[in-house]
């Protein structure tokens, strides 16, 4: 199975899904956690500026599909964090995998800009950083995800939140 995290960044997608691949992992080893930003420096494609244009982002985001693809058919689950900025990737992905589970991590960029824990938003507002999705490339939230979590709030129960995700993806406790 796959489960696709999406979002904006800052919005939790990474701190959600290592939680997800904790518990499941407890109850099946067979569970991969792939993340957008590890998955750059794994195929050494964050030089520059050109990887992060909607070009090369859409190249990544095939690349991730990918991998995601050739996993499934092993019979791994994954759980993949990823900005996911391209609607029709994520209608394919429906047919692409055996099993597919979309949760968006629903954050308004006002309140991403405020946490700015990388300190992403500030430098693309200063000009330092160009191609920042959700100043400079549009972010169109999915149309219909199987799960929105409101994650603009601070402190969130993250072990309580993973397991409501596993649960309604058909992957809980007793499976």
């Amino acid at each position: 199975m796959i489960l696709w995290l999406i979002g904006l960044s800052g919005s939790g997608k990474t701190t959600l899904g290592s939680e997800m691949a904790r518990q499941l992992r407890a109850r099946h080893p067979n569970t991969v956690l792939l993340d957008g930003d590890t998955l750059r420096q794994v195929f050494s494609f964050d030089q520059g500026s050109d990887p992060y244009t909607v070009e090369g982002r859409r190249i990544n985001a095939e690349r991730i599909a990918s991998l995601c693809e050739m996993l499934d058919r092993q019979g791994i689950h994954v759980i993949c964090c990823i900005l996911s900025i391209f609607d029709d990737m994520r209608r394919a992905n429906r047919a692409r995998f055996s099993r597919y589970f979309e949760i968006f991590m629903d954050a308004p960029l006002e309140a991403l800009r405020r946490r700015d824990v990388k300190g992403l938003y500030a430098a693309a507002d200063s000009g330092q950083t160009p191609n920042v999705v959700g100043v400079h490339i549009r972010f169109e939230p999915p149309s219909h995800p199987d799960m929105v979590i409101d994650s603009s709030g601070d402190a969130p129960d993250i072990p309580s939140l993973a397991a409501q995700a596993l649960a309604r993806a058909g992957l809980g406790a007793s499976t």
